[in-house]
Protein backbone atom coordinates (compact mmCIF):
# COMPACT_ATOMS: atom_id res chain seq x y z
CA UNK A 1 0.00 0.00 0.00
CA UNK A 2 1.42 3.16 -0.99
CA UNK A 3 2.46 6.51 1.46
CA UNK A 4 2.24 9.81 1.71
CA UNK A 5 4.06 12.17 -0.40
CA UNK A 6 2.83 14.03 -3.95
CA UNK A 7 5.60 12.11 -5.14
CA UNK A 8 3.98 9.01 -5.47
CA UNK A 9 1.03 10.31 -7.99
CA UNK A 10 1.41 11.46 -11.65
CA UNK A 11 0.51 15.43 -12.64
CA UNK A 12 -2.86 13.77 -14.03
CA UNK A 13 -3.97 12.57 -10.69
CA UNK A 14 -3.18 15.45 -8.80
CA UNK A 15 -5.62 17.61 -11.84
CA UNK A 16 -7.67 15.15 -10.98
CA UNK A 17 -8.03 15.77 -7.58
CA UNK A 18 -8.20 19.01 -7.86
CA UNK A 19 -11.27 18.55 -9.79
CA UNK A 20 -12.67 16.41 -7.72
CA UNK A 21 -12.38 19.04 -4.67
CA UNK A 22 -14.60 21.09 -6.94
CA UNK A 23 -17.06 18.71 -7.69
CA UNK A 24 -17.04 18.15 -3.86
CA UNK A 25 -17.69 22.05 -2.83
CA UNK A 26 -20.98 21.29 -4.85
CA UNK A 27 -22.23 19.12 -1.79
CA UNK A 28 -21.76 22.18 0.74
CA UNK A 29 -25.37 22.70 1.53
CA UNK A 30 -26.78 19.13 1.68
CA UNK A 31 -24.11 16.63 2.87
CA UNK A 32 -23.79 17.97 6.93
CA UNK A 33 -23.01 15.72 8.78
CA UNK A 34 -21.23 13.81 6.17
CA UNK A 35 -18.03 15.96 4.54
CA UNK A 36 -18.42 16.61 1.00
CA UNK A 37 -16.23 14.13 -0.92
CA UNK A 38 -15.29 14.12 -5.23
CA UNK A 39 -14.14 11.64 -6.97
CA UNK A 40 -12.44 11.83 -10.46
CA UNK A 41 -12.08 8.16 -12.36
CA UNK A 42 -9.30 8.30 -14.77
CA UNK A 43 -7.78 5.94 -17.77
CA UNK A 44 -4.55 6.48 -18.89
CA UNK A 45 -4.49 9.61 -17.37
CA UNK A 46 -7.81 11.09 -19.21
CA UNK A 47 -11.15 11.17 -17.46
CA UNK A 48 -14.08 8.57 -17.90
CA UNK A 49 -16.04 9.05 -14.79
CA UNK A 50 -16.81 11.77 -12.12
CA UNK A 51 -19.12 12.36 -9.11
CA UNK A 52 -19.49 13.70 -5.90
CA UNK A 53 -21.49 13.15 -2.68
CA UNK A 54 -24.86 15.43 -3.17
CA UNK A 55 -26.87 14.71 -0.53
CA UNK A 56 -26.93 13.02 3.03
CA UNK A 57 -28.47 9.49 2.63
CA UNK A 58 -27.98 9.50 -1.31
CA UNK A 59 -24.69 7.53 -3.09
CA UNK A 60 -21.33 8.48 -1.93
CA UNK A 61 -18.91 10.21 -4.84
CA UNK A 62 -17.59 6.93 -4.98
CA UNK A 63 -20.82 5.47 -6.05
CA UNK A 64 -21.56 8.45 -8.16
CA UNK A 65 -18.40 7.81 -10.31
CA UNK A 66 -18.35 4.17 -10.76
CA UNK A 67 -22.27 4.70 -11.89
CA UNK A 68 -22.43 3.29 -15.81
CA UNK A 69 -18.83 3.43 -16.29
CA UNK A 70 -16.38 0.66 -16.75
CA UNK A 71 -13.51 0.65 -14.36
CA UNK A 72 -11.65 -2.13 -14.71
CA UNK A 73 -8.00 -1.05 -14.61
CA UNK A 74 -9.28 2.50 -13.94
CA UNK A 75 -7.69 5.03 -11.48
CA UNK A 76 -9.70 6.45 -9.00
CA UNK A 77 -8.91 10.01 -7.25
CA UNK A 78 -10.75 10.40 -4.26
CA UNK A 79 -10.68 13.55 -2.05
CA UNK A 80 -11.51 11.51 1.40
CA UNK A 81 -10.51 7.87 2.48
CA UNK A 82 -13.59 5.42 1.05
CA UNK A 83 -15.62 4.42 3.67
CA UNK A 84 -15.36 0.67 4.94
CA UNK A 85 -18.38 0.44 7.22
CA UNK A 86 -21.82 0.08 6.73
CA UNK A 87 -24.09 3.37 7.67
CA UNK A 88 -27.14 4.72 5.53
CA UNK A 89 -25.05 2.88 2.63
CA UNK A 90 -22.66 -0.11 1.82
CA UNK A 91 -19.33 0.29 1.81
CA UNK A 92 -17.50 2.15 -0.68
CA UNK A 93 -14.51 0.14 -1.02
CA UNK A 94 -16.57 -2.75 -1.82
CA UNK A 95 -18.28 -1.02 -4.71
CA UNK A 96 -14.38 0.09 -5.50
CA UNK A 97 -12.96 -3.66 -5.59
CA UNK A 98 -16.05 -4.82 -7.39
CA UNK A 99 -15.81 -2.26 -10.15
CA UNK A 100 -11.56 -3.34 -10.63
CA UNK A 101 -10.38 -0.50 -10.12
CA UNK A 102 -6.74 -0.99 -10.24
CA UNK A 103 -5.63 2.44 -7.83
CA UNK A 104 -6.81 4.78 -5.77
CA UNK A 105 -4.90 8.43 -4.83
CA UNK A 106 -6.39 10.38 -2.22
CA UNK A 107 -6.18 13.58 -0.45
CA UNK A 108 -6.16 12.61 2.94
CA UNK A 109 -7.14 9.98 5.89
CA UNK A 110 -10.95 9.92 7.45
CA UNK A 111 -10.94 10.48 11.14
CA UNK A 112 -14.25 8.95 12.11
CA UNK A 113 -13.15 6.09 13.86
CA UNK A 114 -15.86 3.78 11.51
CA UNK A 115 -13.03 4.41 8.86
CA UNK A 116 -9.95 5.72 10.38
CA UNK A 117 -7.09 3.88 8.13
CA UNK A 118 -9.47 0.87 7.41
CA UNK A 119 -10.32 1.98 4.26
CA UNK A 120 -7.11 2.02 2.89
CA UNK A 121 -6.36 -1.24 4.44
CA UNK A 122 -9.37 -3.16 2.74
CA UNK A 123 -8.40 -1.88 -0.50
CA UNK A 124 -4.25 -2.48 -0.28
CA UNK A 125 -5.27 -6.07 1.20
CA UNK A 126 -7.54 -6.29 -1.96
CA UNK A 127 -4.49 -6.09 -4.12
CA UNK A 128 -5.21 -2.32 -5.05
CA UNK A 129 -2.89 0.29 -5.14
CA UNK A 130 -2.77 2.99 -3.04
CA UNK A 131 -1.55 6.56 -2.24
CA UNK A 132 -2.63 9.39 -0.12
CA UNK A 133 -1.45 12.26 1.41
CA UNK A 134 -1.95 14.19 -2.09
CA UNK A 135 -3.52 18.33 -1.80
CA UNK A 136 -4.17 17.77 2.20
CA UNK A 137 -4.04 21.35 3.13
CA UNK A 138 -6.58 21.78 0.41
CA UNK A 139 -8.98 18.81 1.04
CA UNK A 140 -8.56 19.61 4.67
CA UNK A 141 -10.05 23.54 4.18
CA UNK A 142 -12.90 21.81 2.19
CA UNK A 143 -13.90 19.78 5.48
CA UNK A 144 -12.56 21.66 8.04
CA UNK A 145 -16.06 21.66 10.12
CA UNK A 146 -16.33 18.04 10.05
CA UNK A 147 -12.56 16.88 10.17
CA UNK A 148 -13.04 19.22 13.55
CA UNK A 149 -16.07 17.66 14.66
CA UNK A 150 -14.25 14.36 14.39
CA UNK A 151 -10.62 14.88 16.07
CA UNK A 152 -11.29 17.35 18.72
CA UNK A 153 -14.82 16.08 19.48
CA UNK A 154 -16.62 19.83 19.55
CA UNK A 155 -18.66 21.37 17.17
CA UNK A 156 -16.74 23.41 14.71
CA UNK A 157 -16.79 27.19 15.86
CA UNK A 158 -16.80 30.61 13.42
CA UNK A 159 -17.39 33.83 15.00
CA UNK A 160 -19.15 36.06 12.98
CA UNK A 161 -19.54 39.90 13.36
CA UNK A 162 -19.66 43.39 10.83
CA UNK A 163 -17.70 46.44 11.95
CA UNK A 164 -16.94 50.34 10.69
CA UNK A 165 -13.91 50.48 9.21
CA UNK A 166 -12.95 52.11 13.10
CA UNK A 167 -13.86 48.99 14.60
CA UNK A 168 -16.87 49.45 15.83
CA UNK A 169 -20.15 47.29 15.94
CA UNK A 170 -22.49 49.69 17.17
CA UNK A 171 -22.63 53.39 18.25
CA UNK A 172 -22.11 54.44 21.63
CA UNK A 173 -26.09 54.64 21.67
CA UNK A 174 -26.32 50.78 20.01
CA UNK A 175 -27.90 51.30 16.72
CA UNK A 176 -26.16 48.77 14.66
CA UNK A 177 -28.43 48.46 11.77
CA UNK A 178 -27.41 48.01 9.82
CA UNK A 179 -23.65 48.75 9.49
CA UNK A 180 -23.45 46.24 6.25
CA UNK A 181 -24.73 46.99 3.01
CA UNK A 182 -27.14 44.14 1.68
CA UNK A 183 -24.71 42.35 -0.70
CA UNK A 184 -22.62 41.69 2.77
CA UNK A 185 -26.06 41.08 4.19
CA UNK A 186 -26.82 38.43 2.27
CA UNK A 187 -23.43 36.69 2.74
CA UNK A 188 -24.31 36.36 6.24
CA UNK A 189 -27.06 34.80 5.55
CA UNK A 190 -25.01 32.25 3.93
CA UNK A 191 -22.80 31.55 6.49
CA UNK A 192 -25.89 30.18 8.13
CA UNK A 193 -26.47 27.65 5.02
CA UNK A 194 -23.52 25.86 6.25
CA UNK A 195 -23.43 26.06 9.49
CA UNK A 196 -25.70 23.48 12.19
CA UNK A 197 -26.73 26.41 14.66
CA UNK A 198 -26.57 29.71 15.08
CA UNK A 199 -26.03 31.55 18.80
CA UNK A 200 -26.10 34.75 20.35
CA UNK A 201 -25.93 36.22 23.78
CA UNK A 202 -28.77 37.41 25.92
CA UNK A 203 -27.98 40.96 24.88
CA UNK A 204 -28.58 40.75 20.97
CA UNK A 205 -31.34 38.93 21.64
CA UNK A 206 -32.93 41.56 23.37
CA UNK A 207 -31.12 44.35 21.31
CA UNK A 208 -32.09 43.26 17.72
CA UNK A 209 -35.04 40.57 18.94
CA UNK A 210 -33.73 38.71 15.85
CA UNK A 211 -35.27 35.68 13.93
CA UNK A 212 -32.24 33.75 13.03
CA UNK A 213 -33.53 31.48 10.86
CA UNK A 214 -32.05 30.55 7.49
CA UNK A 215 -33.83 32.13 4.21
CA UNK A 216 -32.23 31.39 1.39
CA UNK A 217 -33.52 27.80 0.42
CA UNK A 218 -30.35 26.03 0.02
CA UNK A 219 -29.75 24.04 2.94
CA UNK A 220 -32.65 21.62 3.84
CA UNK A 221 -34.17 22.18 7.54
CA UNK A 222 -34.20 24.78 9.63
CA UNK A 223 -31.05 25.68 11.83
CA UNK A 224 -30.83 25.54 15.14
CA UNK A 225 -30.82 28.57 17.05
CA UNK A 226 -29.39 29.10 20.44
CA UNK A 227 -29.46 32.34 23.09
CA UNK A 228 -27.09 32.07 26.04
CA UNK A 229 -29.15 33.58 28.66
CA UNK A 230 -28.22 32.51 32.09
CA UNK A 231 -30.70 34.19 34.14
CA UNK A 232 -33.70 33.74 31.76
CA UNK A 233 -34.39 37.28 30.38
CA UNK A 234 -35.60 36.18 26.92
CA UNK A 235 -39.28 37.21 26.73
CA UNK A 236 -41.84 34.69 25.18
CA UNK A 237 -42.77 37.13 22.91
CA UNK A 238 -39.67 37.13 21.11
CA UNK A 239 -39.70 36.89 17.19
CA UNK A 240 -37.53 33.24 16.83
CA UNK A 241 -40.45 31.55 18.74
CA UNK A 242 -42.59 32.84 15.84
CA UNK A 243 -40.81 30.96 13.04
CA UNK A 244 -40.58 27.05 12.70
CA UNK A 245 -37.32 25.31 13.99
CA UNK A 246 -36.01 24.30 17.11
CA UNK A 247 -34.70 27.00 19.76
CA UNK A 248 -31.95 25.91 23.15
CA UNK A 249 -31.31 28.11 25.66
CA UNK A 250 -29.20 27.54 27.78
CA UNK A 251 -29.12 28.94 31.30
CA UNK A 252 -27.82 28.60 34.96
CA UNK A 253 -28.56 25.30 36.89
CA UNK A 254 -30.10 28.07 39.62
CA UNK A 255 -32.51 30.02 36.91
CA UNK A 256 -36.07 30.71 37.38
CA UNK A 257 -38.22 27.66 37.17
CA UNK A 258 -41.03 29.88 36.18
CA UNK A 259 -38.90 31.52 33.42
CA UNK A 260 -38.20 27.96 32.36
CA UNK A 261 -41.35 27.19 32.30
CA UNK A 262 -42.98 30.09 29.68
CA UNK A 263 -39.94 29.33 27.10
CA UNK A 264 -40.61 25.80 26.88
CA UNK A 265 -44.47 26.65 26.58
CA UNK A 266 -43.18 28.12 23.51
CA UNK A 267 -41.95 25.27 22.21
CA UNK A 268 -37.76 26.00 23.50
CA UNK A 269 -35.46 23.38 25.09
CA UNK A 270 -34.39 25.36 28.16
CA UNK A 271 -30.98 23.29 29.22
CA UNK A 272 -29.15 24.11 32.64
CA UNK A 273 -26.02 23.89 33.08
CA UNK A 274 -23.60 24.57 36.20
CA UNK A 275 -21.77 27.11 34.08
CA UNK A 276 -22.82 28.58 30.83
CA UNK A 277 -19.39 28.78 29.50
CA UNK A 278 -18.33 28.20 25.98
CA UNK A 279 -16.67 25.05 27.02
CA UNK A 280 -19.74 23.81 28.81
CA UNK A 281 -21.96 25.11 25.57
CA UNK A 282 -19.88 23.11 23.39
CA UNK A 283 -20.03 19.89 25.32
CA UNK A 284 -23.15 19.86 25.13
CA UNK A 285 -23.86 20.60 21.34
CA UNK A 286 -20.90 17.94 20.75
CA UNK A 287 -23.55 15.33 22.77
CA UNK A 288 -26.75 16.36 20.75
CA UNK A 289 -24.55 15.89 17.18
CA UNK A 290 -24.04 19.39 16.25
CA UNK A 291 -20.87 19.84 14.01
CA UNK A 292 -20.60 23.33 13.33
CA UNK A 293 -22.21 26.37 15.68
CA UNK A 294 -22.16 29.93 13.73
CA UNK A 295 -21.39 32.97 16.81
CA UNK A 296 -23.25 36.00 15.71
CA UNK A 297 -22.72 38.15 19.04
CA UNK A 298 -22.51 39.62 20.71
CA UNK A 299 -19.31 41.51 21.82
CA UNK A 300 -19.18 39.68 25.12
CA UNK A 301 -19.97 36.02 24.17
CA UNK A 302 -17.73 36.37 20.89
CA UNK A 303 -14.92 37.65 23.26
CA UNK A 304 -16.01 34.51 25.57
CA UNK A 305 -15.16 31.90 23.13
CA UNK A 306 -12.23 33.79 21.52
CA UNK A 307 -10.73 34.05 25.30
CA UNK A 308 -11.33 30.35 25.85
CA UNK A 309 -9.81 29.47 22.77
CA UNK A 310 -12.90 27.63 21.45
CA UNK A 311 -13.62 28.65 18.13
CA UNK A 312 -11.75 28.14 15.09
CA UNK A 313 -12.59 30.52 12.46
CA UNK A 314 -13.44 34.32 12.08
CA UNK A 315 -15.29 35.79 9.16
CA UNK A 316 -16.01 39.79 9.38
CA UNK A 317 -17.72 42.74 7.57
CA UNK A 318 -16.04 45.61 7.24
CA UNK A 319 -17.55 48.59 6.28
CA UNK A 320 -16.54 51.90 4.80
CA UNK A 321 -17.98 53.76 8.26
CA UNK A 322 -16.28 55.58 10.68
CA UNK A 323 -18.71 55.40 13.76
CA UNK A 324 -16.22 57.16 15.73
CA UNK A 325 -16.24 57.85 19.78
CA UNK A 326 -14.76 55.58 23.20
CA UNK A 327 -17.98 54.59 24.06
CA UNK A 328 -18.73 53.00 21.05
CA UNK A 329 -18.18 49.10 21.31
CA UNK A 330 -16.02 47.03 19.35
CA UNK A 331 -16.58 43.54 18.53
CA UNK A 332 -14.69 41.21 21.11
CA UNK A 333 -15.71 42.04 24.90
CA UNK A 334 -13.58 40.93 27.63
CA UNK A 335 -10.32 41.94 29.28
CA UNK A 336 -8.09 41.49 26.39
CA UNK A 337 -4.47 41.11 26.04
CA UNK A 338 -1.77 43.42 28.07
CA UNK A 339 0.66 42.60 25.60
CA UNK A 340 0.29 42.42 21.57
CA UNK A 341 3.00 39.57 22.30
CA UNK A 342 0.09 38.03 23.89
CA UNK A 343 -2.49 38.51 20.88
CA UNK A 344 -3.85 35.51 19.03
CA UNK A 345 -2.63 35.41 15.48
CA UNK A 346 -4.64 34.21 12.63
CA UNK A 347 -3.72 32.54 9.49
CA UNK A 348 -4.66 32.42 5.53
CA UNK A 349 -6.41 35.58 5.45
CA UNK A 350 -8.82 35.89 2.70
CA UNK A 351 -9.34 39.28 1.61
CA UNK A 352 -12.90 39.45 -0.62
CA UNK A 353 -15.88 42.28 -1.48
CA UNK A 354 -19.49 41.97 -1.39
CA UNK A 355 -20.78 45.54 -2.42
CA UNK A 356 -18.97 48.37 -0.87
CA UNK A 357 -18.09 46.20 2.11
CA UNK A 358 -14.84 44.20 2.64
CA UNK A 359 -15.11 40.61 3.50
CA UNK A 360 -12.38 39.31 5.90
CA UNK A 361 -11.99 35.22 6.78
CA UNK A 362 -9.19 33.41 8.83
CA UNK A 363 -8.09 30.62 10.34
CA UNK A 364 -6.99 30.26 14.13
CA UNK A 365 -3.40 29.83 13.77
CA UNK A 366 -2.62 26.53 13.52
CA UNK A 367 -6.15 25.18 13.13
CA UNK A 368 -5.66 23.92 9.17
CA UNK A 369 -2.06 22.51 9.92
CA UNK A 370 -3.01 20.87 12.88
CA UNK A 371 -5.83 19.19 11.23
CA UNK A 372 -3.60 18.18 8.02
CA UNK A 373 -1.13 16.57 10.41
CA UNK A 374 -3.61 14.75 12.31
CA UNK A 375 -5.07 13.22 8.48
CA UNK A 376 -2.39 13.50 6.34
CA UNK A 377 -0.94 9.87 7.24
Amino acid sequence: MGAAGNDAASAAEIAALKRALELAAQGRHTTAPNPMVGVVLLRDGVEIGAGWHRKVGGPHAEVEALRDVDARGATLCVTLEPCAHHGRTPPCVDAIVAAGVRRVVACHADPDSRVSGLGFSRLGFAGLDVTWGHLVEEAVRLNWKYLTAKLLRRPAVTLKWAMSLDGKIATRSGDSRWISAPPARRWSLELREVHDAILVGIGTALADDPMLTRRLGKAEGPILRIVLDRRLRLPPTAKLFDQPGPVLVYAAADADAGLAAALRARGAEVALLPEVTPEAVLADLAGRAVQSLLVEGGAEVLGAFVAAGTFDRVEVVCAPLLVRGQDAPGPLGGAGTEKLADALRLDTLEVRRRGPDVLLGAFRDGCLRDLSASVAG
